[in-house]
């Protein structure tokens, strides 16, 4: 009865124009917060490096070439480097001094030699999901994180020799060793890999073991800083990569591609996002005009319903379930547009081969949640505030 009595024959446009606007903006701002959450995501289940982080060294000129300039970094230069407002930290990748040997050690394969340069990097830099990262003097075996490259080496090598290739997972079961001398004494240990890389072509090993090896195969003598990795501040990678271009600074082609690309596409997505918080909170400041306006129009039949002994928490109740339920209705429709368009893009940036994780981001769905928790505390008070404002008078 006090649906029909309140709701059946009032004027809807208003009510329309808020649920096509609340129906929008909600769609926007899901697909928004999932795209900058995937976008962000993009890239860091398939390498080592931590989150904005590139690896950066000094071009290489004619002049360094013939010794006029360094290509090395020093410690005032990495310090002054750390100031940046878009610099989040700077930490220097530790090449050897000394001689390093890497063979094959295991029954199962042919064994393989080769001469190899080993790096060790800061564990807050990787992203490697194992708890074998670390190693101490007495240990048998070192961990190591092998470049992709090498791997297709050996595996070249191995069909040359008419012996069956292996696969990741195979590789990171067999056994091997490093040499490591100064030309006069020299010492085997043995190490397991423990995961890939595509973006650094050294072999690397945890920081104790390269301390080690440097205090008793090069004197103690620190090698040169040819590399820094380098954390950007997220969303500042123009910043970044403008202080790169005017300090003579280069980077790997794919980490700068890919942080380029999260830092536009990042950026249009977050400009989308500002906009649909705008459209949603609009639209419900419309919805929250027309309870009033409907309670206005309906003075007359909400007075002679609290008249009559009605109690008013269920005029209160009646105004705030037709309210949620409209909303509801456009949250469910929102959602199901943005799986629409969620298709579409997909196949657009897969097109482009960029393969986002296809899940829903948690993100999103929180945003729904809290969207609705939100209206259902603001139209509640709305519509407390007005019954109780007549139910006084």
């Amino acid at each position: 009865m006090i649906k029909s009595l309140l709701f059946k024959y009032q004027e809807k446009r208003q009510l329309l124009i808020a649920v096509f606007g609340a129906l929008l903006g909600i769609t926007f701002l899901i697909s928004s917060i999932h795209y900058l959450n995937k976008i962000n995501e993009y890239g860091e289940d398939s390498e080592i490096l931590g989150k904005n982080t590139l690896i950066i060294q000094k071009k290489v000129t004619s002049a360094s070439s013939m010794g006029l300039t360094k290509t090395d970094f020093s410690e005032k230069e990495i310090s002054k480097m750390k100031l940046e407002t878009f610099v989040e930290d700077v930490k220097p990748v530790i090449s050897n001094n000394f001689r390093v040997w890497f063979e094959t050690n295991d029954p199962y394969v042919p064994t393989f030699k080769s001469d190899v340069f080993i790096q060790a990097l800061s564990k807050d830099f990787l992203d490697v999901k194992s708890d074998k990262w670390h190693w101490k003097e007495g240990e048998r075996f070192v961990p190591m994180i092998m470049p992709r490259d090498f791997l297709v080496m050996l595996n070249t090598f191995m069909n040359a020799s008419g012996i069956p290739q292996v696969s990741d997972e195979l590789a990171m079961k067999l056994k091997f060793r490093l040499r490591i001398s100064d030309g006069q004494k020299e010492e085997w240990i043995d190490t397991k890999i423990i995961g890939f890389t595509n973006e650094i072509a050294a072999i690397l090993v945890p920081e104790n073991f390269m301390d080690y090896a440097t205090k008793k195969f090069a004197q103690g003598e620190p090698g040169k800083i040819t590399q820094i990795m380098v954390a950007g501040r997220e969303g500042q990678f123009g910043k970044l990569e403008k202080f790169m271009n005017d300090h003579g600074l280069e980077s790997k082609n794919s980490q700068v591609v890919v942080s380029r690309l999260k830092s536009i596409v990042g950026t249009l997505f977050a400009v989308i996002l500002v906009i649909s918080i705008i459209a949603v909170f609009a639209s419900c400041l419309v919805f929250i005009q027309y309870m009033q306006l409907l309670l206005s129009h309906n003075k007359y039949e909400v007075r002679t319903l609290l008249r009559l002994g009605m109690c008013p928490n269920l005029i209160i109740k009646a105004f705030f379930r037709y309210f949620i339920l409209v909303f509801s209705i456009a949250l469910i429709t929102g959602f199901g547009l943005f799986l629409s368009l969620k298709f579409f893009v997909d196949e657009i940036f897969r097109t482009g081969g960029i393969y986002l994780s296809e899940s829903i981001s948690l993100f999103a769905l929180f945003s729904i949640l809290l969207t609705f928790l939100i209206f259902a505390l603001a139209s509640f008070r709305t519509a407390k505030r007005e019954v109780f404002s007549l139910f006084n008078r």
